[in-house]
């Protein structure tokens, strides 16, 4: 019998790239705002087509999600914004507002 670990693989990649998304979203609202959506926007598209071009199949679905998790801060980024407003997160004294 052959076990294959790629589907744990992909799955723990996959839990620890949200992860990690997560606080850079925060700290990207609390240091800059949301002016800088469109970086996650280049990194998105860019991680999106790099996919289609990288041969091996779990490096391949392991840049699809990072690629997706990039697309998917953008909304996360402007939610945070709304997080900020609502007092669920702390806000920046020191930062001007977009």
């Amino acid at each position: 019998m052959i076990l294959n670990f790629e589907g744990i693989l992909v799955g723990a990649f996959c839990f620890l790239v949200i992860g990690l998304f997560h606080p850079i979203v925060i700290k990207t609202e609390y240091h800059w705002g949301t002016r800088f959506w469109w970086v996650f926007l280049l990194l998105g598209i860019g991680t999106g087509i790099a996919t289609l071009f990288i041969p091996d199949s779990v490096w391949s679905i392991v840049t699809g999600i990072t690629s997706c998790c990039f697309l998917w801060s953008i909304k996360e980024l402007f939610e945070q914004k709304e997080r900020v407003r609502k007092g669920w997160f702390p806000k920046n004294p020191n930062r001007k507002e977009d």
